[in-house]
């Protein structure tokens, strides 16, 4: 006798669109919270959470010991500081828990799972998924979203779906082999939503190819060290970010970079004159490292300029900086000029960096921009223009520093659009 599968779903009070952290999370809040409500997850990939499998090196950084509001950047501090305190880090550590997945903490707070697999991550979530009763049809692209009877329409590669209400969990556009190609954008603004223009936010930057034989990016490929960035717009400083920089054979990565490139690009999206400098002290001042190099100088007169300079950065920083600025490493530091020294101070203090752009979504953690958080309501994050519409993780103007800040904004924005969910009549 053959047994028949059940028919699958056309009709559901809730359709999330997008299996990522922020759908997933939002299926399994809403069921908890609400199981007599019927909830349908639709992805377009034959295997879910592929961004969840490649974050953090394949480790997925869960979350972080410690974040706020100002971890943040995009939309309205206020609202982002609302969702937050709706689910907080503890909470987050207690979910996980509760599936089956210790966190453990590492340097700047990180929080990973015990086993440093995001598979575990991923598999614990769509066990829970099952667990909850909410249904997932993998290979179900989402291609329009219209109003019908009170409710949505959902057009998929497989038929259509009725909803009361939808969640666009799409996410943005970063790491598009995963998924993530910016089509909630576009169904977003067919229900009445506008769009923040987007950029790569958490990209590696590019730096120009200048007449040297060697670039002084390719010179230092591989070094990595502390650093702090400083954009400059119209002549202002704009941003100062401090963090490990690692110089590459493109231009520049590491958290410090990640963390800049959003404020960057839009800045260039907005056609502003921004320039990038690199301090290889961070937080001495010019007038700081003018006088610790004139104390060196007289503690240690028979030291080389070279020998000086690698007390303070990598050796191979210091091989290439000296010279880029054409100084004579083999100097002895009771005879190196002053105008030679000032310059070296400079350079440390100030270091431009010639950067022509990013590696692009392709290699973005994030997306900085989307659907603006004035027009969604802070309770529940549901539309203000198209009712019965929510709207959860990278899909909303908000993105998150490196270091587990963009999870916590998922599970955060999860569960309270599940309140809004399981509360709505629709």
């Amino acid at each position: 006798m053959v047994t028949l599968a059940p028919p699958l779903p056309r009709s559901c009070d809730a359709v999330i669109v997008g299996a990522g952290a922020a759908g997933l999370a939002t299926a399994i809040f809403t069921r908890r919270l609400n199981p007599s409500r019927s909830v349908c997850l639709l992805d377009g990939a034959k295997k879910p959470g592929a961004k969840i499998l490649v974050s953090g090196g394949a480790r997925c950084n869960v979350t972080n010991v410690t974040v706020a509001d100002t971890d943040f950047w995009g939309g309205k501090r206020t609202i982002v500081r609302r969702v937050l305190r709706a689910f907080p880090v503890g909470e987050t550590i207690a979910f996980f828990e509760a599936l089956g997945v210790r966190l453990h903490e590492e340097p700047g707070g990180k929080l990973f799972p015990d086993s440093n697999r995001a598979r575990d991550v991923l598999d614990a979530l769509l066990r829970e998924l099952d667990a909850s009763g909410a249904t997932l049809l993998a290979s179900h692209r989402v291609l329009d979203i219209s109003r019908e009877d009170g409710g949505f329409r959902v057009t998929t590669s497989h038929g259509a779906f009725h909803a009361g209400a939808v969640v666009l969990a799409t996410g943005g556009q970063s790491l598009p082999k995963t998924g993530s190609d910016g089509a909630g954008y576009a169904i977003a603004r067919g229900l009445g939503h506008s769009i923040i223009p987007t950029t790569p936010g958490l990209a590696p930057l590019l730096l120009e190819k200048d007449a040297a034989a060697t670039p002084f990016h390719e010179a230092l490929s591989g070094v990595a060290h502390d650093a702090e960035l400083t954009l400059w717009i119209d002549g202002s400083v704009a941003e100062r970010i401090r963090g490990s920089l690692l110089w590459t054979h493109f231009g520049v990565s590491g958290p410090a970079a990640l963390d800049m490139s959003r404020h960057w690009l839009r800045a260039t999206l907005e056609r502003r004159d921004a320039r990038l400098t690199v301090s290889f002290c961070p937080g001495s001042s010019f007038a700081d490292l003018d006088r610790r190099w004139t104390a060196i100088a007289g503690a240690r007169p028979k030291a080389s300029v070279q020998t000086a300079l690698a007390t303070l950065v990598p050796a191979s920083a210091a091989t290439a900086i000296l010279r880029r600025l054409t100084i004579d490493a083999t100097t002895a530091l009771a005879h190196f000029p002053r105008d030679n020294r000032r310059r070296l101070v400079a350079a440390l203090a100030a270091w431009p960096l010639p950067v022509t752009g990013s590696r692009g979504y392709a290699f973005a953690e994030v997306t900085a921009g989307g659907v603006p958080l004035d027009e969604i309501d802070p309770a529940t994050l549901e539309s203000r223009v198209c009712p019965g519409l929510f709207l959860v993780g990278e899909i909303l103007d908000v993105d998150g520093r490196i270091g587990g800040f963009n999870f916590q904004w998922a599970w955060s924005s999860a569960r309270v659009a599940a309140v809004g969910l399981a509360q709505t009549g629709r």
